[in-house]
Parts: structure tokens; C-alpha cells; sequence
């Protein structure tokens, strides 16, 4: 039986709305719904508008990186500044520490990861620190969660690594699992392929929680992977490196498709994170589209987002990143990104002119995140700014 998520309008989303800007209503296009009607049918069609129908205006969230330290002094900031949600990657720091001390000092917005990697922890630790966080933040958690790539997880966190996709399905189900068994007192046994959870003695469970679990969303690119947050997620977490062509044109359509064929209908939302450059000043802002270019060549060196680039005709990018990867050329990758590709994965401006384009990027989505490549220091008055400007 499919568990039915939490209502997005917990108290992230309610506090959300009630600070909402008069950025534009994000809509499914005419060609998603011409599209299922005739692969699907005309259920399959509403399904889709369903689920990309966006809030009366996009809900934006504040991507940020860094130090402990870092993220506790801007997460009052965010809020106060109407943010709608505060999500924490995953590279050079654990994503939990920091998230607790955002939890603690915020009191209404949505908090999460984006993304935990998932396979570098088993399901166990992972339910343990999400429902204690959820616990913490008084429900506003979502549970972002990521395969990464073979190498980091066998070489970096020295953990087993095969068929990325059945494993993220099975790694969901051991997390309800666990989380049953704690919310209701049942004895735990879960039996899959990649995981097995059998123990769980009354001195180590938690107990309850006060509030609903964690919504978990799934980031995903290619058609497996989107396909496994279609049917086990309560959202999809579309990468940074996705264009909105392919977003509209191949991701949505999938989704729709998968979860009308497992009759799946409870709510799910569509978070996309998108790439922000900007600076206040003419030095800063091409300092910051210069590392959006590096960043997006980065990117493009890996095969997980050739789909992207090739439904755009540019594998040759993937090729020459892929080989400047390879011989050490890191810091002149930015030059095989031109403008084309940068504004198909990028909003480039000042503050106030990303304010004007991020509505622009919305589309089929129900929430954006802005995330700014290599630029810690500056991120947090950066967003401050981006928020400021929309509201005026």
C-alpha cells in the first residue's frame, strides 16, 4: 500500500505561501499533455497536469555550502529574508551537522538535504539521523537523497556499489521500513537483495515521532533513476546540469508515465535546483560566471549527464570536458562552455536580474533552488540580495 507524504503545506510550505512575491505561476506546456495523451492516454494526461501545475508562484529555496559555521550565520538570514527553504549539499562537509544548527535556528521554513548520498550510508544510519532531525526541526525535513557515482562510492566511502537503481529503490523501502518499525512498534524484517534489517531491540529504537516521517525525494537524471523516484519517491530532485528542454520534453513525461503505471497518485512534488550566477559588481559577476562555466564543464566531463547535452546536440562537450578531466586541465574546462550551453543551465545577472529570470526556469516545477558554484564567501548576501530584489 502506497504511504501517503506528507502535505507539502506543513509548516515550511504554510510559512511559504503566506510570504509568497508576485512571481508567475509555473504550468504544464501543451506539449506534455498532447504528449501522454497520445503514449498514455488521456488519464495518464491528467496525472501529468497534476503534477507539474505549480503553486499559485514558484516557491524559492537558498541552496548553500560550506562550514558549519557558515550555514548557521545565514539561516536566520534566509528566513527573515522570505525565503521558503533552506537545503544543504553534500561535497566537502556532512550534510546533517550543519542542517542541525539551520534547523535550530530557523522556526518555519523547509530545511533539507540536497542531496545526502545515499549509498554511502547504509539505511540504518540514514533513518536514525533523519528522524532525529525531523524530530529536531519539528517536521520540516525533506530528506533529499542521491546515488553519486562508482568511484566516490567505492573508492571515497569504500562501499559496495552495483545496479544503482534497483539499489535506491530498495534503500527507500528498507528506510519505511525502519521508520514502521519504530512509528508503530512492529518487529522489523526487511529482506531485500542489497539490504537486510532484521534487529531492532526496544533499546535502540527511538520510538515515534511527534510528526510525520520525512518526505524523501530522489534526484535523478537519466530514465532509471527518474523512474525509481516516480514510483518509491515523494519527489524528484532534478540536478542543476538539466536544461529545461529536457526537463519538459523527457523527465516530466516520464514521471507522469511511471507513476501512472504503478497507480501511484498520492502528492510529489518536483524540485529543480538551478545554477545562479551573479555579483553586485561587473568584477564580481564575471568572476561568478566564469566558475558557472567551470562548474558546468565539470559536469558535462561525467556520462551521467550526456542525456542532457546530447538532447541538445552537444556531446561534443562531454568528449573534450571528458578528456580535459582526465589530463589535469581543470582550470581551463570554463572555456569549452560558450553561452549557449551556459544560459541553457545557468541564470546569469545582478541580484535583481536573477529575481526577474528565475521565474523563468520554473516551469513544470513546483519549487527552485538557487544554487551559486564556487561561491561560498559570497552565497548567503548573494541569495539575501536575489530574495530582497523580488520582493520589490
Amino acid at each position: 500500500m502506497e504511504r501517503i507524504a506528507l502535505d507539502r503545506r506543513e509548516p515550511g510550505l504554510r510559512a511559504a505561501e503566506s510570504r509568497r512575491s508576485s512571481w508567475h505561476q509555473c504550468q504544464p506546456t501543451a506539449m506534455h499533455v498532447a504528449y501522454l495523451l497520445l503514449t498514455l492516454g488521456e488519464a495518464a494526461a491528467s496525472l501529468l497536469t497534476m503534477l507539474v501545475k505549480g503553486p499559485d508562484s514558484p516557491i524559492i529555496d537558498v541552496g548553500l555550502h560550506g562550514p558549519l559555521d557558515t550555514l548557521r550565520g545565514a539561516a536566520a538570514q534566509v528566513e527573515a529574508a522570505g525565503g521558503s527553504g533552506i537545503f544543504v549539499s553534500e561535497a566537502k562537509h556532512d550534510a546533517f551537522v550543519p542542517l542541525t544548527a539551520v534547523a535550530e535556528r530557523t522556526r518555519d521554513i523547509t530545511i533539507g538535504t540536497a542531496v545526502a548520498i545515499a549509498f554511502a550510508r547504509t539505511p540504518m544510519s540514514l533513518a536514525y539521523a533523519a528522524h532525529d532531525l525531523q524530530q529536531l526541526s519539528g517536521g520540516r525535513l525533506v530528506l533529499g537523497l542521491g546515488t553519486q557515482i562508482e568511484p566516490h562510492i567505492v573508492r571515497r566511502f569504500g562501499m559496495p556499489w552495483s545496479r544503482p537503481a534497483a539499489r535506491m529503490k530498495e534503500y527507500v523501502a528498507a528506510l519505511h521500513a525502519i521508520w514502521d518499525s519504530w512509528q508503530e512498534g512492529t518487529r522489523l524484517d526487511f529482506r531485500g537483495d542489497f539490504y537486510t534489517h532484521t534487529l531492532m531491540p526496544e533499546a535502540f529504537s527511538p520510538g515515534p515521532l511527534d510528526v510525520a516521517r520525512p518526505p524523501v525525494w530522489l534526484a535523478g537524471v537519466g530514465p532509471r533513476m527518474v523512474d525509481v523516484a516516480a514510483e518509491a519517491g515523494d519527489g524528484l530532485f532534478i540536478h542543476p546540469m538539466t536544461s529545461i528542454a529536457y526537463r519538459t520534453e523527457v523527465m516530466l513525461p516520464a514521471v507522469a508515465g511511471a507513476r501512472a503505471r504503478a497507480g501511484r497518485t498520492a502528492p510529489f512534488t518536483i524540485a529543480a535546483m538551478v545554477m545562479v550566477a551573479t555579483g553586485e559588481t561587473e568584477e564580481a559577476l564575471a568572476a561568478a560566471v566564469a566558475a558557472t562555466r567551470r562548474q558546468i564543464a565539470f559536469y558535462a566531463s561525467t556520462p551521467a549527464y550526456l542525456p542532457v547535452l546530447a538532447h541538445h546536440g552537444w556531446e561534443g562537450l562531454h568528449d573534450a570536458a571528458n578528456a580535459g578531466m582526465r589530463e589535469g586541465r581543470y582550470a581551463t574546462l570554463g572555456d569549452l562552455v560558450d553561452d549557449d550551453v551556459l544560459h541553457a543551465f545557468a541564470v546569469v545577472g545582478d541580484p535583481r536580474q536573477i529575481a526577474d529570470q528565475l521565474p523563468s526556469r520554473c516551469a513544470g516545477v513546483d519549487r527552485l533552488t538557487m544554487t551559486m558554484p564556487s561561491q561560498d564567501a559570497d552565497a548567503t548576501n548573494l541569495a539575501l540580495a536575489v530574495l530582497s530584489s523580488s520582493r520589490t
